[in-house]
């Protein structure tokens, strides 16, 4: 054997010594790609343990071991990486996913890999070198954020810095904004502006071109159909596949723009019918019970101006008669919510009282609480009635010669817009009430029921009390017609009537 024979020996030896603890694989491999030598790195990266598990040529290679790319596409034949070196291509950062053939339990592993081609003194190769690392656990977490990127609600996209076009989008983006997704991938920034009209527009810009995290801000996305939709949007530097990249998130700020036009077209047509209602109607915070607003009718019938009114309490203001009254009306609001037919006297500026029917409710304005307080001006109402039942009750003390329709008439008179009680019995009154009511209907009165049933004038107001709170009356000519409605005592009327 030639010295120079020796030699090549003894270096490619030592060669083979210092490669073989490296972490990264190395495969040797003659041009007609027989495999000469690999290191345990290499063996462990396909899960073997002698170079003859990997193959002793190139076929046997291809025989043992299935390659697939990351789209899952399987290699062809002269796409292999030992085709391909010994074809004379050099490559760098071919990643391949690893399978043992008819081993379905073995993990795929993956390999990213590189060529070299040792040439001889006249140039000519000599050795083709595959230098290979396991890039497993890489690919394993791109995979994980592959899948959390793309099942991730909020809408996002990452764009490469290098060139500043995308390569991903997940579903959330695509249906924020009706874009497909190769209309999105491999377009730049300028083509598909995610900073339309920021409001830091510049800001984000640099922060873009510097790979610095971009604040989140308002912008306006342009929309495929035409339009725009309002959003927030913010970068994060983030690196992948070895590039600097920057994803894009968003949030759709539309749900809440037409909830707050919605909102605010509702509040508006509440003060328009708030200010052109006739009814006095005031509202006041939840909390502090202070005059929030009034409107033109609630300042006309109490005689106050606004300014006299606005930011008080309703309680310092004390136009609702009555110790504690106010308190009370706010205690039941606070614990029911809203109030209905309440009677009340309201002081008006002057201390005129006025008679009123009051409804409250509570209203959301402007996301505080408040209670909307209606009153209803019944002075006149009320005066007519009672001047109705001064009038009958005069005229019924002598109510003998009123015949049964005209007492009807009038009672029905009296009635009127008056909520009636549940009818009583006749069987809840004693039989001492009963004679009573009796000689009530004959027209007679206490004095003249004393002396006929020998009885003491107290005692007998205390026993037509008495029928009057059974019978929920509250007048002779009322418990006349309650008997008369019920056809009782008929033959004294008759008789009277006769008379």
């Amino acid at each position: 054997m030639s010295e120079a024979v020796l030699a090549s020996e003894t270096n490619r030896r030592q060669l083979q010594q210092i490669i073989s603890g490296l972490s990264d694989g190395v495969i040797l491999i003659e041009t007609d790609q027989t495999i000469l030598w690999a290191n345990e790195a290499a063996l462990h990266m396909h899960g073997v343990d002698k170079l003859e598990d990997l193959g002793a040529t190139g076929d046997e290679y291809r025989e043992r071991f299935a390659l697939r790319y990351r789209n899952n596409h399987p290699l062809d034949v002269d796409q292999y990486p030992i085709s391909r070196v010994a074809a004379g291509d050099t490559f760098s950062d071919v990643i391949v996913e690893v399978s043992a053939v008819g081993n379905e339990q073995e993990r795929t592993r993956v390999h990213r890999i590189r060529s070299m081609i040792l040439e001889d003194r006249n140039g000519a190769p000599e050795s083709l070198v595959l230098i290979m690392a396991d890039a497993t656990e890489w690919a394993s977490a791109e995979q994980r954020f592959e899948k959390t990127f793309n099942a991730n609600p909020a809408p996002a996209v990452i764009c490469r810095l290098s060139d500043l076009r995308y390569i991903k989008v997940n579903q959330g983006f695509l249906e924020m904004t009706g874009h497909i997704r190769d209309n999105v991938i491999g377009r730049s920034v300028y083509e598909l502006d995610v900073l339309e009209n920021a409001e830091r527009k510049d800001l984000a810009i640099e922060r873009l071109n510097q790979g610095a995290t971009i604040p989140q801000m308002q912008a306006e996305l342009k929309l495929p159909g035409g339009g725009t939709k309002l959003v927030i949007v913010a970068g994060q530097a983030l690196d992948m596949n070895d590039e600097d990249c920057m994803l894009f998130s968003f949030t759709d700020l539309e749900p809440r723009r037409k909830a707050e036009t919605a909102l605010r077209q509702s509040e508006e047509r509440f003060a328009k019918a708030f200010r052109l209602t006739p009814v006095p109607t005031l509202v006041c915070s939840a909390d502090r019970q202070q005059v929030v607003d009034v409107n033109e009718a609630f300042l006309n019938t109490l005689g106050y101006s606004a300014q006299e009114l606005i930011g008080r309490s309703v309680v310092e203001l004390d136009f609702i008669d009555g110790k504690g009254a106010a308190e009370q009306l706010f205690d039941g609001l606070q614990k029911t919510g809203n109030l209905e037919g309440l009677d009340l006297k309201v002081r008006k500026k002057g201390d005129e009282l006025i008679d009123c029917v009051l409804a409250a409710d509570t209203v959301s304005i402007q996301g505080n609480p408040c209670y909307l307080l209606v009153l209803m001006d019944i002075t006149e109402r009320k005066r007519s009635e009672l001047e109705l039942v001064e009038a009958i009750e005069e005229v019924m003390q002598d109510a003998s010669w009123f015949s049964q329709t005209l007492i009807e008439k009038l009672a029905n008179a009296k009635s009127v817009n008056t909520p009636r009680a549940p009818s009583a019995s006749f069987t809840d009154l004693t039989a001492r009430e009963r004679e009573v009511l009796g000689l009530i209907c004959e027209g007679l009165a206490d004095k003249e029921i004393a002396a006929r049933l020998k009885l003491a004038p107290n005692t007998v107001r205390n026993h037509v009390a008495t029928v009057y709170s059974k019978l929920d009356v509250h007048s002779r000519s009322e418990a006349i017609v309650w008997a008369r409605e019920r056809y009782l005592f008929a033959g004294h009327k008759r008789g009277k009537e006769k008379g």
